[in-house]
């Protein structure tokens, strides 16, 4: 990052504060939307540490057939969009939603690959953070610097295109998760 900003300066030979007023006035239009994906992660770790993946992962193995590997990866994949919608970050829904239904059933009781698991998983996060106005420095930050009329006209763009990609997600991962 330091050396394309010198590459920067030097091939574009700009007043030499003007990084610093640029990255101010960037911090300053996007506001409080800068430190979300912080504090969005830091409550997936509170909402782990305080067992919401336990009682998560106790009502999927109670509702879940024994072998049901697609209703297992579907309770993952969808629950991590799901809970992505709701925290805002993928990254705050992947330690409850692992903890809940990745390890316990894909991994422990069924035999899956965590690695192929958790991979898959994060992308169908992220397709939650396609479809939630919680998501703000993606979906309201980019509306707003844009002045387009409808707040979630981003969100609303990116939706057909989330599902379908959640659908795909959970294909590829029942594909691929039990290919030991």
């Amino acid at each position: 990052m330091v050396l394309a900003l010198v590459v920067s300066v030097a091939w574009l030979r700009p007043p030499l504060l003007a990084p610093l007023q640029e990255g101010r006035r960037l911090l300053d239009t996007v506001g409080w939307a800068a430190i979300l994906p912080q504090m969005l992660a830091a409550l997936g770790v509170v909402f782990a540490a305080a067992g919401v993946g336990d009682v998560v992962g106790g009502l999927a193995g109670s509702v879940l057939p024994l072998g049901g590997r697609l209703a297992a990866v579907a309770a993952y994949t969808v629950g991590m969009a799901v809970f992505t919608v709701i925290m805002g970050n993928a990254f705050a829904a992947f330690p409850v939603m692992t903890a809940a239904v990745g390890l316990p059933l894909i991994v422990r009781r069924l035999g899956g690959d965590p690695a192929v698991m958790s991979a898959i998983g994060m992308l169908s996060g992220f397709c939650g953070t396609l479809m939630t106005p919680m998501a703000a420095n993606f979906n309201i930050v980019p509306a707003a610097l844009l002045g387009l009329p409808d707040r979630d006209g981003v969100i609303k763009a990116q939706l057909p295109t989330a599902l379908l990609l959640l659908i795909g997600n959970t294909l590829l991962m029942y594909l691929l998760v039990f290919r030991r």
